[in-house]
């Protein structure tokens, strides 16, 4: 780790191998394949876009990502991983913020995610922003068997941003708002 503040900046092809390591350290039962990262890219960028992915940078080394795709005005966060020296430090507040922005340019009215029953900081963190628990999905992580709590934030324009954000954004357009080469 370095002394510099994590750089927020979207996510791209080349940042693919580093992801699927921190993926594969913080989530080694239900880790998510390269193939799944390189299908939701594909929908990142130009103009019919549908996803925002974005990463966080220490100096070179990616110490965090998150994942939004909007359909029909709602949106689903798809994945926020930090790497655990970065737990507390803001840095997952700085990434759900990220996301819910990019919720709002996409016009999504409500926001859903699943998280791991067994995840309770994930759940604070999320609750602290405004979503609300509204069912389970028995069995969602496999191959642990384990059940997900589904929570739904209404209004993602009005949820509170990040006061403690210990990462800086680099300022890019907002995906779904400008066409992207």
């Amino acid at each position: 780790m370095t002394s510099e503040t994590p750089v927020l900046r979207e996510m791209r092809w080349w940042d693919i191998e580093p992801v699927l390591e921190l993926e594969k350290e913080l989530f080694p039962d239900d880790a998510w394949s390269r193939g799944m990262f390189w299908s939701e890219l594909a929908h990142a960028r130009g103009p019919g876009a549908s996803r925002r992915y974005v990463a966080a940078v220490d100096g070179e080394r990616i110490v965090g990502y998150a994942g939004l795709a909007a359909v029909g005005g709602l949106g689903d966060i798809q994945t926020i991983a930090v790497a655990r020296e970065q737990w507390g430090t803001g840095l997952g507040s700085a990434l759900l913020t990220d996301l819910l922005r990019h919720a709002t340019a996409f016009e999504c009215t409500e926001v859903l995610l699943e998280v791991r029953v067994d995840n309770e900081r994930a759940q604070k963190l999320y609750e602290r922003f405004g979503f609300e628990p509204i069912g389970f999905r028995r069995g969602y992580y496999q191959p642990g068997n384990v059940d997900a709590l589904v929570m739904r934030l209404t209004d993602p324009a009005s949820a509170p941003a990040t006061p403690s954000a210990s990462a800086s954004v680099e300022e890019t357009p907002v995906q779904g708002t400008e066409t992207h080469g």
